[in-house]
């Protein structure tokens, strides 16, 4: 029998951030590939449009301006960010006499916040120079996924009229409405349960006027707060304010479920009597007539994962159409960029003629331990996020592990190479069960200190912590295999010494806290044959104590 003649090479289901973006670097890769994008929505979208996902970090903007090329857009026409800033300022309206985490000058590799309607509009006008086949408001009705060799099917109106396309390879994209998920029954949940509101509004409230304190103003100078992403966090839920190009003000609350209840938050005015609570001076901000509701919208349960993603049978799912995890730490563009990047790997090899089964598991296999290992990170920890001595230590803790071992991976373009990563497996071993540790133990340090004195107004300054920059900074090295794998040993040593010089600080607090495993991992690292890691006078009070 013939078989029937393709329609496409590639049908991406889903035009927007994860859709596109594969459909660009693909047609990267390789000009000769047929790549069909649906989306439902109707293109151009409105900017800022309602959808999460603003803010990027290290591996998201690297993957958007350099492996795809859309650095010029980035620089022109989104907001370049001051990094992830965090306020201990619950309950408490006087924010200049609480303690507050940030940069006062950039690191050196960059990151953006994006107006994703902007952003997506801008991708779609790309994707089709590139020569994509983008058809916007076109809804899948059928989707025929074969089990052979065989062109898998799918059926869709688009224009008034009924389609057909077959397609060699078939991605869903589609966000959290899932596709192939929905339909081979691939959905799992998490125990991360927790839920959002968000919402945005015309305007944007420059946080540097929120005191005429002096020191407020200049303590982190010559920084411009309001480009950071900004986390006003207390015990059980954190606040984010995300500037966007188009001059509005993105806005949300996450929460423990259990902590605060989905239905305190669900309703506009609700939130806002929320923040008068938990949040005074930010409601205060915000609460004037000229800064217009835009939208808003409540996520239950956000966070969860995937039973599978890849399949030798040539279809994949990218983006939260697979999982989700949590917007923390802004990883959502991270984890686009990675799976997108082993989806490009997958059709590469297939179009080579190589059989792909076993790289299909391989890849699902480094993919979820990537999102097992970050899930780790916000997993039970939203108890201590209110707490201004501990998060702090987090956050130094959560970078350490993320510019050591998986950005590392992903700037190199290393993520598939199973040669160094069979190489790096100890390493990545002994990361992940620093890292678990870490986390238990800064859940139970932070939590046995129920009430910590909130007015402290330390200034934590990552930029002035010399192995941060320097970190973030090598993230663009170009290095030879040898070199690569010789810094990535050190990096874990650096871990290492992190771990070590944090459990002596939880214990000056608690002497009878459980190390959680540390003593043993640490056994045979000497701490006076490495660089201090922690800035000592960042927490000068609690080491004397």
């Amino acid at each position: 029998m013939t078989q029937a003649p393709v329609d496409t090479d590639i049908l991406i289901l889903g035009g927007g951030l994860a859709g596109l973006t594969l459909a660009l670097q693909l047609r990267d890769r390789e000009p000769d590939l047929r790549v069909t994008v649906l989306e439902r929505r109707a293109h151009p979208v409105r900017e800022a449009a309602h959808k999460v996902g603003e803010s990027t970090v290290e591996i998201g903007a690297h993957y958007f301006a350099d492996v795809l090329g859309l650095r010029e857009h980035l620089e022109t026409e989104q907001v370049r960010k001051y990094g992830l800033r965090y306020f201990f300022t619950d309950r408490e309206y006087d924010v200049q006499d609480c303690s507050e985490m940030g940069v006062s000058r950039l690191l050196p590799t960059p990151s953006w916040q994006l107006d994703r309607g902007r952003f997506e509009n801008f991708l779609g006008d790309r994707a089709r120079e590139r020569g994509v086949d983008f058809r916007d408001g076109a809804v899948v009705r059928t989707l025929d996924l074969s089990e052979s060799d065989d062109l898998h099917t799918i059926g869709f109106d688009h224009g008034g009229e009924s389609h057909t396309l077959r397609a060699r390879w078939v991605v869903d994209a589609s966000g959290r409405a899932g596709l192939i998920k929905r339909k081979l029954g691939l959905a799992q949940a998490n125990d991360h349960d927790a839920n959002a509101v968000w919402w945005r509004i015309d305007g944007q409230s420059d946080l540097d006027g929120w005191s005429d304190d002096p020191g407020w103003r200049t303590r982190f100078a010559p920084a411009e707060r309001w480009k950071s992403t900004n986390h006003m966090c207390g015990p059980g839920y954190w606040f984010w304010l995300i500037p966007l190009a188009s001059g509005s003000h993105s806005l949300g609350i996450v929460c423990d479920a259990k902590m605060h209840p989905l239905e305190t938050m669900n309703t506009f005015e609700k939130a806002m009597d929320w923040l008068r609570r938990h949040q005074p001076r930010v409601a205060e901000a915000l609460d004037k007539p000229e800064y217009a509701l835009q939208d808003f919208l409540f996520l239950r349960h956000f966070s969860y994962g995937c039973k599978q993603v890849y399949s030798k049978h040539r279809w994949a799912l990218t983006g939260e159409a697979g999982l989700f995890l949590d917007p923390f730490y802004s990883p959502g563009s991270d984890f686009i960029a990675i799976s997108n990047t082993y989806v490009c790997e997958l059709i590469r090899k297939d179009r080579a003629g190589e059989p792909i089964g076993q790289y299909a598991d391989i890849y699902q296999q480094l993919y979820f331990s990537f999102y097992e290992n970050t899930l780790s990170l916000y997993q039970d920890q939203y108890p201590i996020f209110g707490h201004p001595q501990v998060m702090p230590v987090k956050v130094l803790w959560d970078y350490a592990y993320y510019w050591s071992l998986l950005a590392p991976l992903f700037f190199s373009r290393r993520q598939a190479d199973l040669s160094m990563l069979t190489r790096l497996k100890p390493a990545f071993a002994e990361g992940r069960a620093l890292n678990l540790a870490m986390q238990r133990l800064m859940r139970d340090w932070g939590t046995r200190d129920a009430a910590p004195d909130l007015k402290q107004a330390r200034a934590y300054d990552q930029y002035q912590v010399e192995w941060c920059r320097e970190m973030n900074g090598g993230l663009t090295d170009a290095l030879d295999d040898d070199a690569y794998y010789a810094r990535t040993q050190r990096s874990v040593a650096g871990m290492r010494q992190l771990a070590a010089e944090v459990l002596a600080l939880a214990r000056e607090s608690f002497p009878d806290i459980d190390d959680r495993g540390l003593d043993a991992l640490l056994a045979s690292h000497d701490t006076g044959q490495h660089p201090a890691m922690l800035p000592e006078h960042w927490f000068a009070r609690e080491l004397a104590a």
